[in-house]
């Protein structure tokens, strides 16, 4: 903030979030006279100015100011000498050209206020020799722990990954608990049976290729190598309308503004990776068709079982109903693998929470902008309330900001979070497979072993004997999805004509009127493309479904793999011993802890014990608890949460004989007094209390009300009142 824009602490705050536009520059550099020694124009010191355009904690007018205030010092004009924007950072400049700047402001557009550092892991377009899967997850583990050594004293890393890369990094938080903070999982299958009838066909499709032996027969073609151009191919087949005629009619009718968002994309996309067969092998066999992630039947190449029950830090999971990939079935199924009840997740000390959108697709999950603007930035605006939240499942709703609440305060942006308390029935709702339709899965995966099996004694010598380099690079090459690419690039010297004839007919281009019937005719063409590509997906998927379980809901079917209707297709796992007693010990201290602690416990508990009456916690009531945190209970953020945790598993144990100790917790009247005024504040943030908040607050100020004294005999014989002291 600029120098003299406050005199007093209350001051500094307000012109930190709302700035005073309207000194001038003469007034700002005297206020920075005012309290230095006289200096010529030379002597002031260069400024370089840093501001985030995401910032909701300073208003980025402050920069503006700083830089007016020492532009003026330094006799610069108003105006910038250079003004320029490189990859979307706004760099403007004062001074000398032939020095370096005396003045200069950074805008970094998607930057917030609070900085942290930031790790990237991403996939190679081709991988090491013999690269395993389970060495990249277990590579992980070293990168974790250089990353927390890196920062010895900072909080444990917030982690996020994407996809395959999402239950990748929750199977290293499942080695190495202690690693990590909150995990964010976007778009990532992690129970992957799951689904409804009508949708998400991809799941049928290891049943209708009959295992996984064509997956192992491919990779012996490339020579161990995958062609990542399957995978693709797979993801754009789901939706033949856009693959084949959306996509470029989209950029034909906007073609003076979609070509390079267009070619953008298709860069992206089309630069195919390959992985190892062995690596492709593993993935397809132990997850896509085996479903073992979330049964306990996945283990580390050291034997630890992966068992997501051991991750310690919050799980956060983003998913879309409109994800074919990735839906929600698959992406939340594994809560109901594991857990009977939500008392079982608050049992194993475990914090859940989800996020849904009913509209984007699975590459969008991961790189919208709109996503970025929206849920990205709340997952990262709230990360230390998600830290701190207690144990149970929740699903976090973001809501437009009202146009009637301004910026400011605890309304970090354009939207507002609220964490809502869940049964498991809700997850239930999204999709559930029938005990019917597991045992037609089971017996997809007993069939694809099979079929492995024989492909590797009988197929796989000859196909690894006939197969060679030069015919393996050809066959990539080939690929029709690679060519329909490769044939258009640049490098074809017959696009060079293409080139030439495309400059021509830019040239001449003539816009027609918005009634021409021809304009008309050819949205009424494309409809008709859309919707016949459309109905043909529908009908393909429908039978795709129908013939899977035809042949593997078949009953014949099934009893010659051993599979009966007596079959539990998908056991869900028991808790581990280690689970078991560590519930146990847990449970006894919980017991221990109903009275003791002081006030940061009990206003902890009485926020909790308000809140929890509609079992919705607003983001404004969650950072003005934090906010409390800081300023109030001077706390750091794992012990906060240590709080949090201690003080709702008290509340869900003996709620009644809890609020009954508050008074225990803070005997000193002014302390309760104090105690109530910050929980009203705190539960008022979000706006008035809701009738149910309002009967616990009385709840609460009569559970802290000091017991009515009884006169002393000598009064009482006499009958004259008495002074109460408090």
């Amino acid at each position: 903030m600029p120098v003299g824009c406050a005199q007093t602490q209350v001051a500094a705050m307000l012109h930190m979030r709302r700035a005073n536009m309207s000194r001038s520059r003469q007034a700002l550099a005297g206020d920075v006279r005012a309290v230095t020694q006289a200096r010529s124009r030379r002597s002031w010191p260069r400024v370089s100015i840093w501001q985030g355009g995401r910032d909701r904690t300073v208003d980025p007018a402050n920069a503006e100011i700083l830089a007016a205030q020492w532009g003026e010092l330094h006799g610069q004009d108003t105006a910038p000498r250079t003004d320029e924007v490189a990859s979307g950072h706004r760099h403007r400049t004062w001074g000398r050209p032939d020095r370096p700047p005396a003045v200069e402001i950074w805008t970094l557009p998607a930057i917030g206020h609070a900085g942290h550092p930031v790790y990237f892991i991403s996939f190679a377009a081709t991988p090491e020799p013999g690269q395993q899967f389970l060495d990249v997850v277990e590579g992980q583990v070293a990168f974790f722990e250089r990353v927390v050594a890196l920062h010895p004293g900072a909080p444990r890393p917030f982690a996020i990954g994407n996809c395959q890369a999402g239950y990748q990094t929750l199977m290293v938080a499942m080695l190495r608990p202690d690693l990590f903070g909150p995990c964010l999982v976007a778009g990532s299958p992690m129970s992957y049976w799951q689904g409804v009838h009508g949708k998400y066909p991809m799941r049928y499709a290891g049943g209708l290729l009959g295992g996984s032996w064509l997956t192992a027969m491919t990779s012996d073609l490339g020579r161990g190598r995958f062609d990542g151009t399957a995978l693709v191919m797979n993801f754009d087949s789901l939706n033949p309308a856009n693959w084949l005629w959306g996509k470029q009619y989209d950029v034909y009718t906007h073609i003076d503004t979609g070509g390079a968002r267009y070619l953008a994309f298709e860069k992206w996309w089309g630069d195919f990776i390959q992985l190892n067969g062995d690596e492709l092998q593993f993935l397809v066999d132990n997850l896509f068709i085996g479903d073992k992630l979330t049964r306990g039947q996945l283990a580390s190449s050291d034997g630890r079982i992966f068992d997501l029950r051991n991750i310690r830090s919050p799980i956060i999971a983003f998913a879309s109903t409109a994800d074919n990939i990735s839906p929600p079935p698959q992406s939340l199924g594994w809560i109901l693998d594991l857990y009977r009840s939500v008392d079982e997740i608050r049992a194993a000390d475990q914090t859940i929470v989800y996020c849904l959108d009913h509209k984007i697709g699975h590459l969008a999950i991961f790189v919208s902008t709109k996503v970025g603007a929206e849920q990205d930035e709340e997952f990262v605006q709230m990360m230390d309330v998600i830290d701190c939240l207690p144990p149970g499942l929740h699903e976090m709703i973001i809501s437009p900001r009202p146009a009637e609440t301004p910026r400011g305060g605890f309304v970090t942006g354009d939207w507002i979070a609220r964490f809502e308390t869940r049964p498991l029935d809700d997850i239930c709702a999204l999709g559930r497979n029938s005990s019917e339709d597991d045992r037609a899965f089971a017996a997809v995966a007993r069939l694809s072993a099979l079929n492995l099996a024989a492909y590797r004694r009988v197929l796989q010598p000859l196909v690894r004997a006939l197969a060679n380099q030069p015919m393996a690079d050809l066959t990539r090459a080939l690929n029709p999805l690679r060519l329909s690419y490769t044939i258009f690039a640049d490098r074809n010297p017959w696009m060079q004509v293409v080139r030439t004839m495309a400059a021509g007919v830019d040239a001449a281009r003539r816009p027609v009127a918005a009634d021409n019937p021809f304009l008309a005719l050819q949205t009424q063409v494309s409809d008709q493309i859309i919707a016949g590509l459309d109905a043909y997906r529908a009908a393909r998927d429908m039978m795709a479904e129908q013939v899977f379980f035809g042949v593997y809901g078949s009953p014949f079917v099934q009893a010659l793999l051993g599979i009966t209707d007596r079959t539990e297709a998908r056991p869900p796992p028991g808790p581990s011993p280690e689970q078991r007693a560590l519930q146990e010990v847990h449970a006894k201290a919980y017991a221990a802890k109903l009275k003791s602690g002081g006030f940061d416990e009990a206003l902890t508990r009485a926020v909790l014990y308000v809140l929890a009456a509609d079992h919705v916690l607003d983001q404004r009531c969650a950072l003005a608890l934090n906010a409390a945190r800081r300023t109030v209970m001077h706390l750091s953020l794992a012990a906060f949460k240590a709080v949090v945790r201690d003080q709702a598993f008290l509340l869900q144990l003996e709620r009644e004989q809890a609020m009954a100790a508050l008074a225990v917790l803070v005997p000193e009247a002014d302390a309760r007094t104090a105690l109530l005024s910050q929980v009203r504040a705190i539960v008022g943030a979000a706006g008035p209390p809701s009738s149910a908040e309002s009967d616990r607050l009385l709840r609460l100020k009569q559970a802290l009300a000091p017991p009515p004294r009884r006169p002393t005999a000598t009064a009482a014989a006499s009958g004259k009142p008495q002074a109460v002291s408090h």
